[in-house]
């Protein structure tokens, strides 16, 4: 006995065929099923029992055809009137009922169970039993709460999330991370990852075929990239962002090997975090170098050492080169060069001998202009600007070669205009911004403060 009570004929005219009658038939479809299946005629009999519900309860159909409903075996006692209450019920009930209760199984242990339950009807319509269908909760819950999880990852989570094909190609992607590219969710499927970022993609690229090879990293990864779309529906050009990411190796779980599926890619932006955190550090740097400036300055005995050597320190994580221009005239602005850092290679801050002699800067120029506006003022040959270009954006302004970035600022001394001191930055470096331009004239408030007790001591 299998999963039905069994019966058969036996052909009075001959040996009997071996050909399979409607009980082995039906034995065989319930024992193919995946799911769990019984039934009860209408006195609560068991008459049929397949293999999954062997598998889950233990009891075999040889143990479980011909009981009176779970009563003294696979239910509790005390459970026990309650379950045949409800089984026996949907006889007379329309459609499918579905009741979740303990059953025991044949070790003595307790297995929750979701159970759906219809009425069997003969020809004349009446009920002539009921057959069931159960499966344990705790997998049909973990499969719910898979879905669950799946739908919202790629509809509300406020992380981004793409899963990312062998091909690092992104083949699905949330609506946080569509935003964060720009674009629609089905205008990113199938892209090349470099037609999403700019800087940074070489980096997630190497991250995203390390963990195809290698499995899931143990930590989550920083990573600054820049994104080509616009970002938060302005045109922001190659916003530059820090994501936060994690990465997890998918394999398909229907095959007897792993086979890879992808790489599960989970980001968050935390770039506002990171740009106030690398602030705090450049701020903390910058009042120590004032500082430590302080202290060597104290123990020059020219101010005119003392203006170079706070230029020094100052330089320091800040910029390339530096340069003093002592005001000789105003009507128009003529300037002469004070001290300077080296042309080539960084170097420490040193007082130029000119005679006199007024540097020729064009109409237009920066420091002039920084004279005239009594503020600073800033200029720059262009991010990734060609090397040919920045040369002779340089030296049309008479600045080293490699210069790209200029910060222009007044240097000023009880209410008198002594110059301006230039600072300029390589290729390498971003563009002076309004906290570099702060600090900046806190520098040359002090370097004016130096070259106005200079000029006092000479006259």
């Amino acid at each position: 006995m299998s999963a039905s009570r069994q019966s058969g004929t036996t052909d009075e005219l001959g040996p009997e065929e071996p050909e399979p009658g409607g009980a082995e038939l039906l034995a065989a479809l319930l024992d193919g099923m995946d799911a769990a299946l019984c039934a009860f005629d209408a006195d609560g009999v068991v008459t049929h029992w397949n293999r999954e519900a062997e598998r889950i309860l233990g009891w075999t159909a040889a143990e479980a055809v011909g009981r009176h409903g779970f009563t003294g075996w696979a239910v509790r006692p005390a459970d026990a009137g309650d379950v045949e209450e409800r089984l026996l019920s949907a006889m007379d009930a329309p459609g499918r009922q579905v009741h979740e209760f303990a059953l025991v199984t044949k070790d003595g242990g307790r297995v929750l169970v979701r159970m759906q339950s219809a009425s069997v009807r003969g020809g004349d319509g009446k009920s002539s039993g009921v057959y069931c269908a159960f499966s344990e909760v705790h997998a049909q819950i973990d499969l719910e709460r898979s879905i669950a999880l799946s739908e919202a990852l790629f509809e509300t989570a406020s992380w981004g999330v793409v899963l990312v094909d062998a091909d690092l190609r992104p083949a699905v992607v949330n609506e946080h991370a569509a935003r964060a590219f720009g674009v629609g969710r089905s205008a990113v499927l199938g892209r090349p990852l470099a037609d999403l970022l700019g800087q940074g993609v070489e980096e997630l690229e190497s991250a995203l075929t390390h963990v195809l090879a290698e499995g899931t990293p143990p930590a989550p990864a920083e990573m600054w990239v820049t994104v080509r779309a616009p970002v938060g529906g302005e045109d922001d050009g190659d916003a530059r962002r820090c994501w936060r990411s994690g990465f997890l190796r998918l394999a398909s779980p229907l095959a007897e090997e792993p086979v890879p599926l992808g790489v599960g890619w989970l980001f968050l932006d935390i770039t506002e975090a990171k740009q106030t955190e690398q602030l705090a550090a450049q701020l903390r740097f910058r009042s120590q170098q004032l500082h430590r400036a302080a202290r060597a300055t104290a123990e020059c005995e020219d101010p005119t050492e003392a203006a170079t050597v706070q230029l020094d320190f100052a330089l320091a994580g800040f910029a390339d080169h530096a340069l003093v221009d002592l005001l000789a005239g105003e009507n128009p602005v003529r300037l002469v060069r004070a001290a300077a850092t080296p042309a080539g290679p960084p170097g420490p801050c040193r007082p130029v001998a000119t005679a006199g002699i007024p540097v020729r800067y064009p109409e237009g120029h920066p420091a002039p202009q920084c004279v005239e506006r009594v503020g600073s003022v800033r200029a720059s040959a262009g991010v990734g600007a060609p090397a040919e270009r920045v040369r002779e954006w340089a030296a049309a302004r008479q600045w080293p070669e490699d210069s790209v970035h200029a910060l222009c600022v007044v240097l000023r001394s009880r209410g008198r205009t002594l110059g301006v001191v230039t600072f300029l930055r390589g290729t390498g470096r971003g563009v002076f911004d309004h906290s570099d331009a702060a600090y900046a004239e806190s520098v040359a408030a002090r370097v004016a403060a130096f070259l106005d007790l200079s000029q006092a001591l000479s006259s």
